[in-house]
């Protein structure tokens, strides 16, 4: 997802100049002090360009694994968007009314509905915001970084994403009788060939498309009809294989295909940038395995969360509260424990890098152990079991706690 935001951002920047794009420091000249932090923000970094992407994140993580967050960290997101019902990257001054120069976009809109939805009493902001995303779909029925902009899988995804989070049917929402899974689907590569199933972010200028794993992550969930934090499926027995892509379901099959062969080298994905040495690609590895688990093949990515509990931590600890956001949803939808994930608590970390939340899960509740259980079974004095568990709750004797499978899941 971080990455994705810095594609994003770079198509944009391709559509609408160098708004979007940092400032160039003329030689000799000081750069330009970064923003001040907003209290109710996660991160402490120069939020520009990615302040609603990542709060969303971290608030959809929390919410996720039961934490509520502070109200002033969910006040800050509702508090970025604009009369429109759209939201910008960032906001420094929130009071003043948007305009023709705030570059709003469908990824922060979207990403702030899936969150504010989740938790709750915001269906003004919501439903504002999903009337924008509808009125600047396009013909293709898909979506563009910006309004206006070209169709890509990232994008499309995290508005299906949205809709989703509303109760909206993505299949319903189209535009001259296109819907969003017409877009993905248009978008995924036919079978045979080494990226056969994979989606591409956009077709080149001679409509071409190109393998990218970054985007194959994101359609595989959007085709499914699920948002940023997918939704973890028992395993499918159906092997993966990849056929026509009759169907969003099919191309998401094919996705995943693509997905399992990508990772299987080195358990990772890589990030592959013009000009830079190939990089193990966290982010993109993480949105992977919750893209697996959504298709019900969350047992393949096993290996890849393996992966990312050895050597994450410097990376999480560096990127901030959107990359701590990242591994919490994909050991959520792998079933590992992110509070105990290669020894680091993710939760916990994800916590400190912003407001401290207005709550925690509660303590998992005391349960008789099953030595006392038994020793109730074999007495057969005629006294109640019952009576005899109780005496040995007060008495501090054969009791055992039994830590819920929820709040810590064991690895596959």
């Amino acid at each position: 997802m971080i990455v994705r935001r810095s594609a994003a951002v770079l198509a944009a920047t391709v559509v609408i100049g160098t708004a979007l794009a940092p400032a160039a420091v003329a030689e000799g000249a000081s750069p330009s002090p970064a923003p001040a932090i907003p209290s109710g923000l996660y991160g402490t970094s120069d939020p520009t360009y990615d302040g609603v992407w990542r709060q969303s994140l971290a608030l959809l993580a929390q919410h996720t694994v039961g934490v509520k967050p502070a109200a002033k960290a969910v006040d800050w997101l509702a508090g970025q968007q604009c009369a429109s019902g759209a939201f910008a990257a960032y906001r420094a001054d929130a009071s003043a009314k948007c305009d023709a120069k705030t570059m709003v976009d469908t990824n922060s809109t979207s990403a702030a509905v899936q969150a504010l939805a989740a938790l709750g009493g915001h269906g003004g902001e919501t439903g504002k915001a999903v009337a924008w995303l509808k009125s600047v779909q396009n013909k293709d029925g898909g979506w563009g970084y910006t309004a206006g902009g070209a169709s890509d899988a990232n994008s499309t995804s995290v508005v299906i994403g949205a809709l989703a989070a509303m109760g909206t049917k993505p299949a319903d929402v189209s535009k001259d009788g296109k819907s969003p899974y017409d877009a993905l689907v248009k978008l995924s590569m036919p079978c045979g060939g080494a990226d056969g199933g994979a989606f591409a972010y956009q077709p080149d200028k001679k409509g071409k498309l190109a393998a990218n794993a970054d985007a194959t992550a994101a359609a595989v969930v959007g085709a499914l009809g699920k948002g940023l934090a997918g939704e973890p499926l028992k395993p499918v027995a159906d092997p993966l294989s990849c056929k026509a892509a009759d169907s969003p379901e099919q191309a998401a099959r094919n996705g995943a295909a693509y997905l399992v062969k990508a990772l299987a080298k080195d358990q990772h994905l890589t990030s592959v940038m013009p000009g830079a040495k190939n990089q193990p690609d966290y982010g993109n590895t993480a949105d992977a395995v919750v893209a697996l688990a959504t298709a019900g093949h969350g047992d393949k990515a096993a290996d890849a969360m393996r992966w990312l509990e050895t050597h994450s931590a410097q990376w999480a600890a560096q990127a901030g509260p959107a990359a701590y956001a990242q591994l919490v949803l994909a050991a959520d939808a792998a079933t590992f424990d992110p509070r105990d994930f290669g020894g680091q608590d993710l939760v916990k970390q994800l916590n400190a890098t912003g407001p401290a939340p207005a709550s925690l899960p509660a303590e998992p509740k005391a349960s008789v152990s099953a030595s006392a259980e038994e020793a109730a079974k074999k007495d057969d004095s005629g006294v109640s079991v019952w009576w005899i568990i109780g005496v040995g709750l007060v008495g501090g004797i054969g009791i055992g706690f039994l830590i819920s499978a929820r709040n810590k899941k064991q690895q596959p």
